[in-house]
């Protein structure tokens, strides 16, 4: 009874965080991309995120190879370490992500690369490896971090260690939530008036009055224009690219997106991402627990490369679906806008823009689509707002 009331729990949450503002019974028209872009830039975006798509999906087989020698054989490197069960542990898995960073900075040298042929980025290669390596840094943190709390739980908890690491892992998850505005580097204020002006409005309008608007500096590594947003809050921020105020975007184009990073959030969109985390890490957490006990469990470190394998295999295999979330909260996002903003012409004129500032595909194949997508195409994004004009508006 006990485990049919946890697993109902977990379905009613999961229907809870699923829930959005777009109208239930919303059918998108048909678009045809010809009719918006030449064939000559169908062409090229196909075949530029062709290569993106191919190149990501060789990293992942890459990583996977990497890591499944090293579950096989990783543990030997134990013998060397004289750190105790936590610390060994902790080296183990540092050693792990060193290993599979090496195995995917060709892969990303090869983006660079292409992106760069394309006009789409200036990041040179001396660049890229450092910014890949103080990245690198950052996992170390996260992984040390994730196996103190695994493997401190696991001496007392032994195999029900995830009962709590779980709890734990969403906890750090929503500090960091919290705190990600001052994460973000290179940020400066917002000293565009007419822009600073539409943010107070929209946020006015969007029912999170107060909302301030940032601009990150980008420019020195791509063209490309974008904007997100972090934190809940004091600490809810919209987050320009400098890319999008350069002067290819009106004014109406750029409140469009402001409109759409206010939307995630007055939808809450970064705390439902850390109850969506948490849902998959209960069962991804008791799966880790599960496989690695034919090397005694996490209490033990030699458990860590296996670990580390179940880990990520269990992340690409759930890839589509978190992408399926997060297509749903990017729509839910583009309805908020056309409605504080009423202006689809706008909304239109963006998405068009977007991709072609972008080199984006607007209507990519479909194991594309699943695999890698976390935003509805651009061909839906268009059809959206048809839809929205055609149903009726109050008076």
């Amino acid at each position: 009874m006990a485990t049919l009331g946890c697993v109902a729990a977990w379905i009613w949450a999961a229907h809870a965080l699923w829930r959005t503002s777009v109208p239930s019974g919303l059918r998108l028209p048909h678009v045809d991309p010809r009719t918006l872009f030449t064939s000559s830039y169908l062409r090229r975006a196909s075949s530029y995120e062709r290569f993106l798509s191919v190149d990501q999906v060789l990293a992942e087989v890459a990583l996977l190879v990497v890591l499944v020698i090293y579950a096989r054989r990783g543990h030997r490197l134990m013998r060397e370490s004289a750190a105790g069960r936590i610390g060994t542990g902790m080296m183990l898995g540092m050693l792990g992500f060193a290993l599979v960073w090496l195995a995917e900075v060709p892969f990303g040298l090869a983006s660079v690369w292409w992106e760069r042929r394309h006009g789409v980025s200036h990041q040179g290669y001396p660049a890229y490896l450092l910014q890949s390596f103080l990245g690198l840094g950052g996992r170390f943190v996260f992984v040390s971090l994730a196996l103190l709390v695994a493997m401190g739980l696991a001496g007392p908890l032994r195999r029900w260690w995830w009962v709590g690491a779980a709890p734990v892992f969403a906890a750090l998850a929503l500090l960091s939530t919290f705190l990600s505005i001052y994460l973000v580097p290179d940020t400066r204020p917002l000293r565009y008036p007419s822009t600073a002006g539409d943010v107070r409005t929209l946020a006015q309008a969007e029912g999170i009055p107060h909302t301030k608007a940032v601009v990150q500096q980008v420019s020195r590594y791509t063209t490309a224009p974008n904007a997100e947003s972090v934190g809940f809050g004091s600490t809810r921020r919209v987050i320009l690219w400098n890319t999008l105020l350069d002067g290819r975007f009106d004014r109406r184009e750029i409140r469009v997106v402001i409109a759409h990073e206010l939307g995630h959030l007055a939808h809450h969109h970064p705390l439902k991402r850390v109850g969506w985390l948490l849902l998959f890490l209960i069962p991804a957490a008791a799966l880790v627990a599960l496989l690695t006990r034919g090397r005694g469990g996490l209490s033990r470190p030699e458990s860590v490369p296996v670990a580390l394998l179940v880990f990520v295999v269990l992340q690409l295999l759930t890839q589509p679906l978190w992408n399926v979330v997060y297509r749903r909260e990017e729509a839910e996002a583009d309805w908020s806008a056309l409605r504080a903003t009423r202006d689809p012409e706008a909304a239109q004129s963006l998405f068009h823009q977007l991709a072609t500032t972008s080199l984006s595909d607007p209507d990519p194949p479909t194991w594309s689509y699943v695999l890698d997508a976390d935003h509805p195409t651009i061909v839906q994004r268009i059809a959206m707002v048809d839809a929205w004009e055609q149903l009726p508006k109050p008076r």
